[in-house]
């Protein structure tokens, strides 16, 4: 049995422990620590079996093989601290916590080495996620099986040779499911400019994207070879997609991507000189 232990119980601790315990052959027992006490009490309703505490403790700390930091990253500081003393022997660390780096939480933990950080995408709360992962060199292939084991329930996994290719996948994957409802609101405004109703505008628009996404999973040509399949010279479709063209939207795309990376980039900095190392 896998001792697993959430620092955290927000909706990212719960869809992974959701995807866990969907799971009949899931091998690990479960333990959250929360300091409120309504989330605790909502966890443990939701998820029978589980056991919340409101605090970290030595004999908690005790025999844990994954350690989950899932909290804001502006708490992160404060869990690591609460966590150094007993953290030596657990084998991996594992943290969701967004823009926070294996060295800052490596100074953090005065040292610890052995550290994973993941950056799953709100769509992992259905069991339709992708988590971007990076290891640090310490982490052992038995480690990182476990990681993985973990991640696998909630999605997708990617696993990165480079930490700053994280950064990257925020901007992707992390903000993507924003890109997505962006176009499907959009979509929607436009039906009902034509005179839809709003319902059957959001039905439409969430059809079309569904079957276009069936479609592509299913004939794995290039994305732009689709396209030209359905894009016959002087019709509709091309008429829409010059339109398209004209406005550059692929390079609003781009550039919207690469403003989100600075972003990421920038905050990771920020959370970096936080907490300056301590002097001891």
């Amino acid at each position: 049995m896998i001792k697993t232990l959430f620092l955290g119980g927000g909706a990212m601790a719960s869809a992974l422990i959701g995807g866990i315990l969907r799971d009949p052959n899931q091998n690990n027992a479960l333990f959250v620590v929360d300091p409120d006490s309504s989330r605790c009490a909502a966890l443990t309703n939701a998820f029978p079996g589980i056991r919340c505490f409101p605090k970290v403790s030595s004999e908690l700390m005790a025999n844990v093989d994954l350690l989950i930091f899932a909290v804001k990253p502006q708490q992160m500081y404060v869990v690591t601290q609460q966590v150094q003393p007993y953290i030596t022997q657990i084998p991996v660390a594992l943290s969701i916590a967004a823009g926070v780096r294996t060295d800052t939480i490596t100074r953090w933990l005065h040292g610890f080495p052995r550290l994973v950080r993941a950056m799953p995408n709100t769509p992992s709360l259905v069991g339709a996620g992708i988590s971007a992962v990076y290891a640090t060199a310490d982490v052992d292939d038995t480690a990182r099986q476990m990681v993985n084991n973990l991640l696998a329930h909630v999605g997708d996994i990617i696993w990165l040779d480079k930490e700053a290719k994280i950064d990257a996948m925020t901007a992707i994957s992390g903000s993507g499911p924003a890109y997505v409802f962006y176009f499907l609101e959009s979509l929607q405004d436009a039906a009902v400019t034509l005179g839809m109703s709003a319902e059957q505008a959001r039905f439409i628009a969430l059809s079309l994207v569904n079957g276009s996404l069936k479609l592509a999973q299913f004939d794995n040509r290039a994305f732009t070879q689709l396209r030209a399949d359905i894009t016959s010279k002087g019709g509709t479709t091309e008429h829409a997609l010059n339109v398209f063209d004209a406005a550059g939207v692929k390079k609003v795309i781009g550039e919207a991507i690469t403003a989100a990376l600075a972003r990421a980039v920038e905050l990771g900095n920020v959370m970096d000189a936080s907490h300056p190392p301590r002097h001891e």
